[in-house]
């Protein structure tokens, strides 16, 4: 077998797991409304391939002069017409309503996954790179579907029927069209391989030219400041320029189809006619037999050019269906154990032992760190960026699993416990605060679900944001927009606060939570802060010197590893690393900035 003919085999059977993937995964689920679809498809076929046999009949009555019948036809056409169209309309609408159930199976399986998906797969693709996978690819597939399912079976039983009717009304004249149509069927599969090619590169390009798009609107800002209009106009000038090139070479091979398929048609008939002509001039044949097959093959080219057509749009489905498919069966690597249990939780200590920890492999970020974080203290991070910091943040929730070495909490290595239970007893706030276009009251219950509004109302007084909650137009009931946007820097974070004193969780991890905020939105947060903190076992990453200078200890970290710690005072004392990054900040003293 030649390595092309091999190639080839491993395309159709991959194909074919493909769509027997689909089958069972997607569209058994409605395998009982499918039938009924079916049936209903069966009687559009069959009241179609009803008409050219009434033709026929209609001029065998005229031949007659068959009265009774003349008046009994047309009732008969009537009749056939309205169970068609019943038929045609409930096979629409019960089909449409499989397909859509289907796209919004799929889309929430998609979603479930994103949702359990570690944290490096998801940085790895760009948000607007995974959006065009809800979006364009499953467009896509809806089109697909709803072709096959909708098309696919209704005409070729269509087909089916009014080539019964043409063999009966003259077979002969049948055979002449059945050398003529297949001709059609090499070209099209070629074409549909290649249509399928182009779709995939098409939807990758969608994806990137969607990530584009969303960076510079999302950075609008910054593009304005910067002056960079005409930068981010050539880039999206080159992206759009590939998306019309993609979608010609799409449409230009799509478009072949429809003209081969007429031409194909139009030569059909045109044999017919040829063959009829000459067998009328021989005294065979009848007008009414060759009006009912004329009939039948021209109702007949309609769905035969459904058909042709149905394979580019089937292939491109395919495509958008391996492209989904390979984003589910993307596995997690922080998944719990068989034997995973609940966070027996005593005293919420924390300890990491030898923990070292590679984002990339053979680069180290943490290098053998040894920690402990006793239960009700406050620890802070300190050191320059890349030191590590965030990367312990990290691994405490598993966000992320260390290379080797252990993360504890009481005694239990963090990857022993259920998930749940371990996030659970977990509380963050960032520098990047997270808020969802939602109202006040939602964003704050996030923390707890269930919390009864009480509850919500105390958690924003103790955050210290129940007073400009109450001056927005709706108050708690208040719609704050895309991630905020409606609020100030400072409200933000205070409503971030909010939610972690709901949830009350023993762990909490501050990361630069008084990160760009001014003097006195800085003053609130960092006096909920301190009431936040109170009892709970906290570590804090700081740049900022001055908000850990009471932590019970300060963790300094360098290259992945810790080079020192203690007490503000006692590290001033040692002159090491922290004593030089607390002259930096604040003077030769390295007290002068820190009342």
């Amino acid at each position: 077998m030649s390595k092309k003919s091999g190639e080839r085999l491993r395309f159709d059977a991959a194909t074919e797991r493909l769509v027997v993937r689909m089958l069972r995964e997607w569209v058994r689920p409605y395998a009982g409304k499918l039938l009924m679809s079916f049936l209903l498809m069966a009687l559009v076929a069959a009241t179609t391939g009803a008409y050219p046999l009434l033709i026929d009949q209609a001029y065998a009555m005229f031949s007659a002069q068959d009265r009774t019948m003349l008046l009994v036809i047309p009732v008969v056409i009537v009749l056939v017409t309205a169970v068609k169209a019943v038929s045609m309309y409930a096979q629409t609408v019960l089909t449409t309503d499989i397909v859509q159930r289907i796209i919004t199976d799929v889309r929430l399986s998609m979603f479930a996954h994103l949702l359990t998906a570690d944290t490096a797969q998801l940085h790895a693709a760009p948000t607007g790179t995974l959006t065009s996978r809800f979006i364009s690819d499953v467009d896509l597939i809806r089109n697909a579907l709803t072709r096959t399912l909708t098309n696919l079976v209704r005409d070729i039983l269509t087909v089916i029927t009014l080539v019964g009717a043409m063999f009966y009304l003259d077979w002969v004249m049948s055979l002449i069209v059945f050398v003529i149509y297949p001709i059609a069927a090499v070209p099209i599969v070629n074409i549909g391989k290649r249509l399928r090619r182009v779709s995939r590169d098409t939807q990758a390009q969608m994806g990137d030219m969607t990530a584009l798009l969303t960076e510079s609107l999302a950075g609008a800002r910054m593009v304005k400041t910067y002056s960079l209009e005409d930068y981010e106009r050539a880039r999206a000038a080159r992206a759009f320029e590939d998306n019309y090139d993609l979608t010609m070479k799409a449409t230009r091979a799509r478009s072949r189809i429809d003209p081969m398929m007429e031409v194909l048609g139009g030569a059909a008939v045109a044999g017919v006619i040829a063959f009829a002509g000459y067998r009328m001039a021989m005294g065979e044949g009848s007008v009414g037999a060759f009006s009912g097959f004329v009939g039948a093959l021209l109702m007949a080219a309609q769905p035969v050019r459904a058909i042709g057509t149905l394979n580019a749009v089937l292939q491109e489905g395919l495509a958008a269906a391996q492209r989904i498919f390979e984003l589910i069966d993307e596995r997690p690597t922080i998944t719990e154990r068989p034997d995973a249990k609940p966070l027996a939780l005593d005293r919420a200590a924390v300890s990491l032992r030898g923990v070292r920890f590679a984002y990339e492999e053979g680069v180290e970020t943490l290098k053998g760190i040894d920690l402990d974080v006793p239960a009700g203290a406050t620890v802070a991070l300190v050191g320059r960026s890349g030191a590590g910091k965030s990367t312990v943040f990290n691994l405490i929730p598993r966000l992320y699993d260390a290379t080797s070495g252990e993360v504890m909490i009481d005694g239990q290595d963090v990857r022993s416990v259920t998930l749940k239970s371990l996030r659970g007893v977990i509380s963050l706030v960032s520098q990047d605060t997270v808020l969802f276009n939602d109202t006040v009251r939602a964003n704050i219950a996030f923390g707890r679900l269930d919390a009864p509004f009480d509850d919500i109302v105390a958690a924003a007084k103790a955050a210290a944001a129940h007073d400009f909650i109450a001056r927005l137009p709706e108050g708690y009931d208040t719609v704050i927009g895309d991630r905020g946007v409606k609020l100030s820097g400072g409200e933000r974070q205070r409503l971030a606060l909010a939610r972690a004193f709901l949830k009350d969780a023993p762990i909490l991890l501050l990361d630069e939570a008084t990160s760009a905020l001014d003097s006195e939105s800085e003053r609130l947060v960092q006096g909920a802060l301190e009431r936040l903190t109170k009892g709970r076992t906290t570590l804090v990453i700081a740049h900022r010197l001055a908000t850990v200078r009471n932590a019970d200890r300060i963790v300094v970290m360098e290259g992945g590893r810790i080079v020192e710690q203690g007490t503000h005072d006692a590290l001033i004392e040692q002159n090491g690393t922290y004593a030089r990054l607390s002259k930096l900040q604040f003077g030769e003293d390295g007290e002068a900035a820190l009342v």
